[in-house]
């Protein structure tokens, strides 16, 4: 995958990294190009974790499945049980 990730597809690789938790994501409105995503379990009661990317990174598959690795690492150091993941091709 070395073409340039659009906004939605991001996103649904976002949402597949974190499961079997919920993902949860949003742009804000000031037009900064950012994504927020928060992991929450899935009654939505638990934050597990939350990060912000930029459009430089959510639109780079590398930095993009850097960034996710690197959160994913974070909950499991945290003893969270994440489903095998890796980055789609």
């Amino acid at each position: 995958m070395d073409a340039p990730l659009r906004f939605n597809e991001a996103l649904l690789i976002a949402d597949r990294a974190f499961q079997p938790f919920q993902c949860v994501a949003w742009a804000p409105q000031d037009g900064s190009g950012e994504l927020s995503l928060t992991v929450m379990d899935r009654t939505t009661t638990r934050l597990l974790g939350r990060t912000q990317l930029s459009c430089n990174t959510y639109s780079d598959p590398i930095k993009l499945a850097s960034v996710l690795k690197k959160s994913r690492d974070e909950l499991s150091q945290q003893g969270f049980n994440l489903e095998p993941w890796s980055m789609p091709e």
